[in-house]
Formats: C-alpha cells, structure tokens, sequence
C-alpha cells in the first residue's frame, strides 16, 4: 500500500472472526457485487446482482467485531454499503430509479469521475477539504442511515456519497473508490490510526 500499509487478505469465511482480528491494527472492507437485500429486509431490485451470500456473512461478522473492538474501519463502495447496513440501516437497490441517470456507473469495468461535497464538521471534511474529486462505480447507495451513522459527503446529483461514525476512532465509508486516485490521504490517516491502534494495545 502506497500510505505505508501492509494489506492482509481475508478469505470470506464465517469462522475464526475472533483470532482473525486479533491479528489485524485496523480493517478494510473492499468494493465488489451487491448485498443480499434480506440482509436489510426487502426484496431483489431487478437490477440487484451478483450475490455472495457467505461474502456477506463473513463480512458482517467482521465488522460487528471490528466495531467492538473500535478498531479502525475504512469501508470501501460496497464495503460502505455493508457498515450502513450492519448498524441497521438499508440501501437504494437502484440509484437510477432515484436521481435519473446511470452517471455513478456508467460503463460496466470503468470508473466515472466526479466531485463530491464534505459537510462540515465531519472527519472526512477534516481530511479532504470543502471539496474532492471522486472515482466512482456503483449503481446502489445509502438509504436510511444505520445507527450512530452521519452524512459526510454528497455528488452534485444529491447522492450521499459517504458516510461516518463521530463516536468511533475512525469508521468511515466512502461510496467511491479511493484506491484508485493519486490522493493518498484518506489511506494515509486511516494507516496512522492502525498504528496508533496498534501501539496501544501493546501498551
């Protein structure tokens, strides 16, 4: 990892959730295909796809335990989706439905880009500024807010674009996909948190 990180790959497994954090200074949870949407009790969307249903086990798990742990959290496209709906919250199956256009997802395997606005105040706005340039590539987003949860970004469209904890060290969820930008900030202040999580509990 370009921020100084040393990433660990995580099969998607339900079990030895417990020893398997105890090896880790802080999680990511990565893009990939939709969440199942029993998992926040509604039906299939049509356009819902690509469900993996022990995926979405194994990461929930590892969230909740994560969060136990206050360990430090960057939740990733999907991986924001699953924070949202972990804590309680559910998801827009479709977001064409709902802003009129397909710009978030445009061309299937290509990112698109856009801005998005930080709402002040927020731990995201502390490390990006006023305002970002974003790669995106979803075609879901955040319904109702899970428990503890607060806005911290939107697109021009009006779509929440990311989503935060203020009571936790640092749990953050971004819609888009930072590790395909050239800024490196988010990734470097979640590794400073690793470390100090780290140190820490060594102490």
């Amino acid at each position: 990892m370009r921020a100084g990180g040393r990433p660990v790959l995580i099969p998607p497994s339900g079990e030895g959730i417990e020893e398997t954090l105890e090896l880790l200074d802080a999680l990511v949870l990565s893009g990939g295909s939709d969440l199942d949407p029993a998992t926040y009790g509604h039906d299939p969307h049509p356009e819902t796809n690509g469900v993996v249903e022990e995926r979405d086990r194994a990461e929930l798990a590892l969230l909740h335990g994560a969060l136990e742990r206050d360990m430090p959290l960057l939740a990733v496209c999907r991986g924001s989706q699953v924070l949202n709906v972990g804590l309680g919250g559910d998801l827009v199956q479709h977001l064409p439905d709902l802003v009129g256009h397909d710009e978030h997802k445009h061309t299937p395997g290509e990112y698109a880009d856009h801005d998005v606005t930080l709402e002040p105040g927020t731990r995201l706005e502390t490390l990006l500024g006023d305002h970002a340039p974003v790669k995106s590539h979803h075609h879901q987003g955040f319904g109702q807010l899970g428990q503890g949860l607060r806005e911290a970004a939107r697109a021009h469209d009006g779509t929440l674009e990311a989503l935060e904890d203020p009571e936790r060290r640092f749990t953050l969820g971004v819609l888009w996909h930072p590790e395909v930008g050239e800024d490196q900030r988010l990734f470097e202040a979640f590794v400073e948190e690793a470390r100090k999580y780290r140190s820490e509990r060594r102490a």
